[in-house]
């Protein structure tokens, strides 16, 4: 073989392979570990011995009252939820928001084991084996809080199960609701994670008194399955706003509002402005309302109507947080109810002429505006807000 072109020859593989680790070195991924416990799910859960699954369905055909329950909790459709799935569409959700939708591992399709050079937007993800696809329909269920190593976590000492039962009640105390119900973080500028429940319930005058269980799982003498005695139980369908998923949907709700509105308003002559008192008090919630998802609010909206029936003037008092969320997400305003706090919503008319009227006083609870499930292109079967309170007080004006 000619000498020149063998020394030609290496030299073009030198430079080759020299090209090659230059390469190699500057797309090396650094793989970041996983240190924030949001950024993983609760760990792939075997099915305990003597059970078909760990599926709420399969859990059903024995605890049944349970069951039924908890298809009227919203917890049911925080997988199919219609809002949270327009969410994860978007360019800027992360991975880790359905950690808290499917919180178990077995509901997610693959394992997110590090971030390449620390971007969230960048998980490493590997198949997982485990994957069930029906029961990530199930979103939080029976197992996000009742399975863990192979056994069934339980409130009480039952020794005649016929699967696996560990007595740890400390493990379904209000620690396990708040690890998803106080996700306050501020991710990147556009993304700030603000669920704060936990920490105004810590804040409020209930904090060691009541908890999450207390207010949210009624306590309920009846047999864990049918046919066994009695003992004590809670409800499982965690009421909360009370707004449905659907419009054909039904959920449970409960209102820690009181709407305190007169029967009667006052008329001054000399002003010609009539005036009706009427507030709202946060007596039973154990922390602001509203409060968890950011863009719900409640309102309160007068209507006051002429005898012809039509509106003379309407007036609106909205309790809720405002945000911006772009370029920079920030929160503008919060006038959420604190725990027993009472809010003033009077209301006070502008110059009326004499006749008769009828003031219509409505308070909705809402999950988001018609702007912002417009923009998130939400379907009219998905309901924005339900009414909570709603009254009519008649007046007239005369000499």
């Amino acid at each position: 073989m000619n000498r020149k072109f063998t020394y030609s020859f290496l030299l073009l593989a030198l430079v080759v392979f020299a090209g090659a680790m230059a390469f190699v070195l500057l797309h090396k991924k650094n793989i970041t570990p996983l240190t924030k416990s949001w950024e993983s799910p609760i760990p792939n859960q075997a099915t305990p011995a003597n059970l078909v699954s760990i599926r709420a369905e399969d859990c059903g055909t024995c605890h049944k009252e349970h069951y039924a329950e908890a298809k009227l909790a919203t917890h049911t459709h925080a997988w199919t939820d219609e809002q949270f799935q327009a969410e994860l569409k978007k360019a800027s959700s992360p991975y880790f928001c359905i950690n808290c939708h499917i919180p178990l591992q077995n509901q997610q399709e693959f394992i997110v084991t590090g971030l390449e050079n620390g971007d969230i937007y960048k998980p490493v993800k590997v198949k997982n084996a485990l994957f069930d696809k029906r029961m990530q329909q199930e979103g939080i269920s029976c197992a996000t809080c009742h399975v863990r190593d192979g056994a069934i976590i339980g409130a009480q000492n039952l020794q005649n199960a016929p699967h696996k039962v560990v007595y740890a009640p400390e493990k379904l105390d209000e620690s396990l609701c708040i690890s998803c119900h106080n996700a306050n973080a501020v991710v990147t500028a556009e993304l700030v994670c603000t669920f704060e429940t936990g920490d105004e319930w810590k804040a409020g005058p209930y904090f060691g008194k009541k908890n999450c269980v207390s207010c949210h799982m009624e306590e309920v003498e009846r047999p864990l399955v049918e046919g066994y005695p009695s003992r004590k139980s809670h409800r499982h369908y965690f009421p909360g706003s009370g707004i449905p998923k659907h419009k054909n949907l039904k959920t449970m709700g409960m209102d820690g509002l009181d709407v305190l509105v007169a029967d009667k308003g006052k008329y001054d002559k000399t002003s010609k402005i009539y005036t009706l008192a009427a507030s709202l008090k946060n007596t039973r919630a154990g922390h602001r309302v509203p409060s968890g998802d950011p863009e719900r609010f409640i309102l309160v909206s007068y209507a006051l109507l002429n005898t012809k029936g039509d509106t003379v003037q309407t007036q609106k008092h909205r309790i809720g947080e405002l945000w911006e969320w772009y370029p920079k997400a920030r929160k503008l305003a919060d006038n959420n109810i604190d725990p027993l706090e009472t809010r003033p919503v009077n209301f006070a008319s502008k110059q009326l002429p004499m006749g008769k009227y009828t003031l219509h006083v409505l308070v909705t609870k809402n999950r988001m505006d018609k702007k912002t499930a417009d923009y998130n292109k939400i379907s009219a079967d998905y309901p924005l807000g339900i009414d909570m309170f709603s009254k009519k007080v008649t007046f007239s004006i005369s000499n």
